[in-house]
């Protein structure tokens, strides 16, 4: 068993640093060019945002149209903080802090409500955001927006490995977040809530968890944004927004994690391919909305989730007899023998 927990620890370790290290190699060396590390930049932000939504959509079962609020957040107190002299990452840590205390004011008194009623106060959340975002023109510079005081958009490559570099991290703490008691406690509420109130469990405190969890995480996507970007604008808490972010859950699957993140890069990435067709490109999100609800209503991956592991104990005969036959590891059983 711990052979198997190291292996598997190892084979998550070297995935994520192929994910962040050769890109970021190839962006330092302009194998990779700027524009395309900036969308695969942006995809990781949105791929943040996604998880976000999902957390609160997909895996605790709430229906939130206001997470772009919380991004709004998030990125306006980084840049405040970074303004006032604190360090970046300090800002960062304390602007998702911040935002998460919202999450916790927010998701008191809304979380009693269900479907339709918090889904209609949390998009009343967002709009209030913005329209104070416009109104305190002193502190967020209004409808104008405010310039970010650093230069890591001026670095492709410092850009990427810090904010995938992130997403990684996001997606390892919240998979292990997931399969630990509170995990299996917000799942058993998403399932059902009168099942697991009868079972002992607080349907009301894990709601907050996930809730809280979720607004700390894009407290971190608006606290990348904001020096990725360079610029802000209070239409970060727009509705539209929000919407867009729902979208990639909705096309990933609700409840799969990686699903919304591959749906995020790929969509990221579509739109800016389709950027010739001008406004008319804006035509494909509901497109491909529809033919999904239509074919493949839970989205891509539905509730699974892709794995590394699993992709290599699925791997083909040929290729798992090449690894016997050159590493002198026998394969019984679907688990790892001795050596020979």
């Amino acid at each position: 068993m711990k052979n198997k927990n190291l292996r598997n620890f190892l084979i998550l370790l070297v995935a994520g640093m192929l994910c962040v290290a050769v890109p970021g190699l190839l962006i330092h060396l302009w194998i990779i060019d700027a524009y395309t590390a900036q969308i695969l930049t942006l995809g990781g932000i949105n791929a943040i945002m996604a998880i976000s939504v999902n957390m609160v959509c997909g895996i605790t079962g709430q229906l939130s149209l206001g997470q772009a609020g919380f991004m709004a957040i998030g990125a306006y107190v980084c840049a405040l903080f970074t303004q006032a002299g604190i360090p970046l990452p300090l800002s960062m840590i304390f602007a998702a802090v911040i935002t998460s205390i919202f999450g916790v004011i927010i998701g008191f008194p809304t979380l009693k409500l269900q479907g339709d009623y918090l889904a209609i106060v949390t998009l009343g959340f967002g709009e209030i955001i913005r329209v104070l975002l416009v109104n305190f023109k002193d502190l967020t510079g209004g409808a104008n927006g405010k310039q970010f005081p650093t230069l890591l958009v001026s670095y492709a490559d410092l850009s990427y490995i810090l904010i995938i570099g992130m997403l990684v991290v996001i997606i390892a703490l919240l998979q292990n977040f997931l399969r630990s008691t509170y995990g299996r406690a917000i799942l058993a509420v998403r399932e059902d809530e009168i099942a697991a109130n009868s079972s002992g469990i607080g349907v009301f405190r894990y709601k907050m968890v996930g809730f809280v969890i979720a607004s700390f995480i894009a407290g971190i996507g608006g606290a990348l944004y904001a020096p990725f970007i360079g610029f802000i604008k209070p239409d970060l808490a727009s509705f539209n927004r929000s919407i867009d972010y729902l979208i990639f859950v909705v096309l990933g699957g609700m409840g799969s994690i990686t699903g919304s993140v591959i749906a995020a890069f790929v969509l990221t990435y579509l739109q800016e391919f389709l950027r010739f067709l001008q406004d008319y490109r804006l035509l494909f999100y509901p497109l491909i909305l529809i033919c999904v609800m239509l074919f493949r209503p839970q989205g891509f991956l539905g509730m699974k989730e892709f794995s590394f592991i699993q992709t290599w104990e699925n791997a083909p005969v040929w290729l798992k007899s090449m690894r016997e036959k050159y590493t002198g590891v026998k394969q019984k059983g679907g688990q790892d023998g001795n050596k020979k």
